[in-house]
């Protein structure tokens, strides 16, 4: 029978292209029917790619890091090839081998070397002996090959291989560069964010809310709400639902352009950003404004598990309405945030601190979050801007009015 290719996948209908990830066989190892081989990048989502038939990976055309079009042949399978036998005699033999029959063991421990960890390697004139591999089967990575480096920088024979620029004697400390290519998804962000301020006319409008309403309302029924749904009473579910209700009132903030169209949709497919494993992500919540408190923490925390393990699935990132960021997890007191086109509005949610207000004539102390939103000025006036900021400040002050939708 004839070798058998693997084909880099269609990931979407508008990608055509893929980045080649790990490679998690290497050419001359078993490969079982619909095992993953390698994992192929977009600038959306992962995927790993299954090999179509049992056999052994006979090649693998592409390296780690290289970009291919969808359908290039990118390995190939020997399904002719014998399985090996797994038995303890060869368990047995290898571990009680001579020192003469060491040369081997040496060649596959390389051969677990991957490309992009032997490019790193071979740059600073390092070798892969000792180096201990944290990827799949101890196979050795980037990351590992950069660590090593890093141990390895003080030794003479290493230093001599760094890459350092000339500096004047009095400078101190090290000035080592180094040039990492960037990934799909974050060339995507990059590519995306300098269209959407080139494309749109976005500007920014501020406000703040007292958070000691919805504070009082989580603190007094975190642990029923816990009983009953399984999940935490969140802050986000408030801005959530806050968000929809003034979308209902000012949909221009929840329409995009299209030609010479706004297109108006009466739905919120709100989308929540979350920090993943390859950077930040923003799936969508479907037909927020129809979902209970409990629906919409549950939807996030699966989003936050599955973004940190790179499961989110390229339909859950598509199709979005209106955006909510928040950077105040990370400890940002104010910001504005860039529009995800074609979408017209964004709202950043902030940092909590305890400020003086006045309150009734008097100065108390609040727990307070500045709030900001970012709006695409070409169909969403500043009145409207402000007034849709505004009413979700008051919904989330007075929560109750959300629950009764007034």
């Amino acid at each position: 029978m004839a070798l058998i290719d693997v084909k880099a996948p269609s990931v979407g209908e508008s990608i055509t292209e893929v980045v080649i990830g790990e490679w998690l066989k290497q050419p001359g190892e078993w490969v079982e029917e619909d095992e993953s081989i390698v994992v192929v990048e977009s600038d959306k989502v992962n995927m790993e790619v299954p090999a179509p038939k049992a056999g052994v990976l006979s090649k693998a055309l592409s390296e780690e890091g290289d970009t291919v079009a969808v359908g290039t042949v990118i390995a190939q399978i020997d399904p002719d090839a014998e399985a090996p036998a797994a038995s303890s005699e060869s368990t047995s033999s290898e571990t009680t081998a001579s020192p003469a029959s060491s040369a081997p063991a040496a060649s596959s421990t390389q051969a677990h070397v991957m490309p992009s960890a032997a490019r790193v390697l071979a740059e600073k004139g390092l070798s892969a002996e000792g180096l201990k591999g944290s990827g799949p089967g101890g196979r050795i990575l980037k990351e590992d090959a950069l660590g090593h480096q890093a141990s390895s920088a003080s030794k003479p024979a290493a230093a001599k291989s760094a890459v350092v620029v000339p500096a004047p004697k009095a400078v101190a400390g090290s000035r080592e560069v180094e040039s990492v290519k960037m990934s799909p998804l974050r060339r995507t962000i990059a590519r995306r964010l300098l269209e959407a301020q080139q494309n749109a006319a976005i500007l920014s409008t501020f406000n703040e809310v007292d958070m000691s309403g919805i504070m009082a309302i989580r603190k007094r029924y975190k642990e029923a709400f816990i009983n009953k749904h399984g999940v935490k009473l969140g802050f986000m579910s408030f801005f959530v639902k806050a968000v929809c209700e003034a979308l209902k009132q000012f949909p221009a903030v929840n329409a995009q352009i299209e030609g010479n169209h706004v297109i108006y949709h009466h739905y919120c497919d709100v989308g929540v950003a979350v920090g993943g494993g390859k950077g930040l992500v923003v799936p969508v919540i479907r037909n927020a404004e129809a979902l209970g408190f409990a629906e919409v923490e549950s939807t996030i925390t699966d989003f936050g598990r599955r973004a940190k393990d790179n499961k989110i699935k390229l339909e859950e990132l598509q199709g979005g309405t209106f955006t909510i960021t928040n950077g105040g997890v990370y400890g940002s007191l104010l910001s504005t945030p860039i529009i995800n086109p074609p979408q017209s509005g964004i709202l950043g949610m902030h940092g909590i601190q305890e400020r003086p207000v006045a309150h009734d004539g008097q100065v108390v102390i609040r727990p307070m979050m500045y709030i900001a939103l970012s709006y695409d000025h070409r169909i969403v006036d500043g009145r409207e801007a402000v007034s849709f900021l505004k009413l979700v400040k008051e919904l989330c002050e007075d929560p109750q009015r959300i629950l009764l939708e007034i």
